[in-house]
């Protein structure tokens, strides 16, 4: 290490810029980072059940009533809704309304 480098761990520099750990700034910062990662994997479920099933995009958004750029949009994690996720999910035949994500897990919504 050079001298006069300090080296900073994330969490201190989430402290100094986000606020520290139990304050509203930084409770606000860690629910909202955990809604986009949901939504991410919720996205990514989606689009993998989709390619596993043999569908385009356009043939899954038929199925769901949508254009393909909504389905594009769903996929990458942006424009999820409770009711987008059940037409998406309904769309690709899902019994349960669960899908695999391989090493991930499953997501469930009921």
């Amino acid at each position: 290490m050079e001298k006069g480098k300090k080296f900073y761990t994330q969490e201190e520099i989430l402290d100094e810029l986000i606020g520290k750990v139990g304050t509203p700034e930084r409770d606000e910062f860690e629910a909202k980072l955990k809604k986009e990662v949901d939504e991410y994997f919720i996205g990514e479920a989606i689009k993998e059940t989709r390619k596993k099933q043999g569908l385009t995009q356009e043939e899954l958004g038929e199925r769901m009533g949508v254009k393909k750029s909504q389905v594009s949009r769903l996929e990458s994690g942006k424009s999820i809704t409770y009711s987008t996720i059940v037409r998406a999910f309904r769309a690709l035949g899902a019994q349960t309304a669960s899908l695999d994500l391989g090493s991930l897990g499953r997501v469930a919504l009921w």
